[in-house]
């Protein structure tokens, strides 16, 4: 009896090693440079969507790779292309590519959000931002709706050459309201090219604020309200979303480089802010 019962606690030991044996923490911020041009290796849990509740959820695991195809969003190009590609450990992700000064967009449409408040969150790698000509305008995350003219722009930036030549900024911006066209960037928030970076931004419309955080840490600089903005001496009013792009749109013609690309995973739109470690 006394064989029988410890060969059971040493069973039970091992059984009990590997239910506590820590796991990878999966994703998260804080990534490394990528190797070379191109989407480079893994930065988040493959198989994203398969475990979120999120309003919505796109990680590419289920597209085709080549041009996708999907019901649940459409495609807004011009002199531009999207594709899925594979990424080493991180699976599959959309490479969206632009000539001059053209535009690609994921389009989320139809979209609701509770009270008209939400939260973003992506994954992006830009190759190469605007260097010319003289304050190039870019877009990322783009969102309209009803009740306001305002396109809001809650992900982009801006090249300022009184600042100097490598000079690009991560701002929060609009055009088509009342505020006029603005890009609220901050010499606090650079960009940074070829490397994976987890973004977040939320959507608040007691405040009518948008607020980013970069690889988890909050960047209030560039928060925008109602009341304080980078435009017209006149409230900021955020329309009730029901469209959101994704993407990547450039505003000037002519510009340095003559061509964009950009990496994008793991998009999730939810009512509570998700963090970068899902």
């Amino acid at each position: 009896m006394r064989t029988i019962r410890t060969l059971v606690t040493v069973v039970a030991l091992a059984a009990s090693t590997l239910v506590l044996a820590p796991v990878a923490a999966a994703g998260g911020g804080g990534h490394g440079p990528g190797q070379g041009h191109g989407p480079g290796q893994g930065h988040g849990q493959r198989g994203t969507c398969a475990r979120t509740t999120a309003l919505f959820c796109e990680d590419f695991e289920s597209q085709p790779l080549g041009g996708p195809v999907s019901l649940d969003w459409g495609v807004d190009t011009r002199r531009g292309t999207l594709q899925v590609e594979r990424a080493g450990r991180a699976g599959k992700v959309l490479r969206v590519h632009t000539e001059g000064n053209g535009h690609a967009f994921l389009e989320v449409t139809d979209f609701a959000a509770p009270g008209n408040t939400f939260y973003g969150r992506l994954r992006i790698k830009v190759d190469e931002f605007p260097s010319a000509p003289d304050w190039a305008h870019f877009t990322l995350v783009e969102v309209t709706g009803s009740g306001s003219d305002e396109i809001v722009r809650p992900l982009g930036g801006q090249f300022a050459p009184t600042v100097g030549p490598d000079a690009i900024f991560w701002g929060i911006g609009a055009d088509g309201g009342p505020t006029g066209d603005w890009t609220s960037w901050q010499e606090s928030a650079p960009t940074v090219e070829d490397r994976w970076q987890c973004v977040e931004f939320e959507w608040y419309a007691p405040e009518n604020r948008v607020a980013l955080w970069f690889d988890g840490v909050p960047q209030p600089d560039l928060t925008v309200t109602g009341t304080h903005h980078g435009g017209a001496d006149t409230p900021f009013v955020l329309p009730t979303a029901d469209t959101v792009r994704i993407g990547w749109q450039l505003y000037q013609g002519g510009p340095t480089p003559d061509h964009f690309d950009v990496w994008v995973d793991d998009i999730t739109l939810a009512a509570e802010r998700v963090g970068c470690g899902s």
